[in-house]
């Protein structure tokens, strides 16, 4: 019995990281559609210095084959603006249900 839940454990392992494999290659290839700058504020993009690669948020639309990018100030101010959205939806929800 211990063989055949070993197996599989295996065979799952190997097909995820056949998966992520697979992921991971999608997105290197859409590196080259990489922009030199913020979608929002147009702030230059330098690829090749470590501070800014680590700091800026990419987002990769696949079903576009789209890549956006976005620097610190404009992630948060956009994460602000979701955050603002959710709690608006969430308190419409609560005062539909009150009634």
């Amino acid at each position: 019995m211990g063989s055949l839940s070993r197996k599989l454990r295996r065979a799952t392992a190997k097909k995820k990281a056949k998966e992520a494999k697979k992921d991971m290659a999608e997105k290197l290839g859409m590196f080259d559609r990489l922009p030199d700058e913020c979608g929002r504020c147009e702030k230059t993009f330098d690829k090749t210095d470590k501070e800014m690669v680590k700091s800026w948020n990419v987002v990769v639309r696949n079903e576009k084959e789209k890549v956006n990018l976005y620097c610190p100030d404009c992630w948060s101010w956009a994460k602000e603006k979701l955050q603002g959205l959710l709690q608006k939806e969430i308190d419409k929800n609560e005062r539909s249900t009150d009634v």
